[in-house]
């Protein structure tokens, strides 16, 4: 859609807002299909404008969801306006800092953002279902074994495969691996919570020294732990094992502060959820950098690979997929 028929909707939508002169310009970011721009007023005045494809059906709960997070008093956007039919949201700017900008910066900076995001995203994890059942047929489906499946095999397909051109044959014995399926249905048969679903780096905005949630549109009910493992095994940022460590403890601190049981079973199910997000952040990976052309993601695998192989280290189970992962 042309930037001058952009500009005309604004007006037309949000008139308070574009009274004077107004500036707009894309906003290059991430691998998505949606395409965003930031409106400018003034200096003082801006805003950003979604325009999503209409086909894909996670896109239309957006709106639905910021606003359901917004109830809750879970930091994200504001939504100002929602035009359904041409698939257009215009919502708060909440600037370009995301915490992967701050991935140089000290510990002592870095672990106050970090403990931020984990607070914003344990209120949402706190919620007990009675609170997001509303949210059923807003969300994609939930966390389930094909889903977790899927994860795998998105793995060995687009990384294994595309990149580094493990034949079909060799494919097929790992995707058929016993293991992996019982993984699957273990974290499947776990009592399910809210999860964001892409909770990394480059997905919490930081203004004003707190965190805030964006691309929330795949959120659905799945495990804390693979919320968790998404931010600590985030490939864009290389976080040591103490660090690591130290926020896992903030976390479970949190976890015992709102009332919610922590279990003898958290490690074992973090690495195991680990596991499925660094595949599935690999396929990713390769899918965008050699399907869609986004070149940029490919730096990113070494980080991912080294993550993979330690945690495929420490589950004795998987031990037949490290020799797999050792030869890339």
């Amino acid at each position: 859609m042309q930037t001058d028929l952009l500009l005309r909707q604004t007006r037309l939508r949000l008139p308070a807002f574009s009274s004077g002169r107004i500036d707009i310009s894309a906003i290059e970011k991430g691998g998505s299909d949606r395409r965003f721009y930031r409106v400018r007023c003034s200096t003082e005045q801006s805003l950003v404008l979604v325009k999503y494809n209409l086909q894909r059906e996670e896109n239309r709960h957006y709106v639905r969801i910021a606003e359901f997070l917004a109830a809750h008093r879970i930091r994200a956007p504001k939504v100002y306006f929602h035009d359904p039919k041409e698939g257009l949201i215009w919502i708060e700017d909440l600037g370009e800092t995301d915490l992967f900008s701050f991935r140089d910066d000290d510990w002592l900076t870095r672990s106050a953002l970090y403990q931020s995001a984990l607070d914003e995203i344990a209120k949402l994890h706190d919620l007990p279902e009675n609170d997001w059942s509303e949210l059923r047929g807003e969300m994609p489906s939930e966390f389930n074994a094909a889903l977790y499946q899927w994860e795998q095999n998105y793995f060995f397909e687009n990384c294994l495969g595309r990149i580094f051109r493990f034949n079909e044959t060799k494919r097929d014995k790992l995707m058929s691996l016993p293991v992996l399926r019982r993984i699957a249905n273990e974290l499947a048969s776990q009592p399910r919570i809210l999860v964001h679903r892409d909770f990394q780096s480059q997905n919490i905005i930081v203004r004003r020294g707190q965190a805030h949630l964006i691309d929330f549109q795949g959120m659905r009910p799945g495990l804390a732990e693979y919320d968790l493992a998404s931010l600590l095994y985030d490939p864009y940022v290389k976080l040591s094992d103490a660090e690591r460590a130290e926020l896992i403890v903030y976390y479970r601190d949190r976890q015992l502060e709102s009332g919610s049981t922590v279990d003898g079973d958290f490690d074992f199910k973090l690495r195991l959820c680990a596991m499925q997000r660094l595949m599935q952040a690999l396929g990713a990976y390769g899918f965008l950098g050699l399907v869609k052309g986004h070149k940029h993601f490919l730096q990113y695998i070494p980080n991912a690979l080294l993550s993979l192989r330690a945690v495929v280290a420490t589950i004795e189970s998987l031990q037949p997929l490290a020799p797999f992962l050792a030869e890339v």
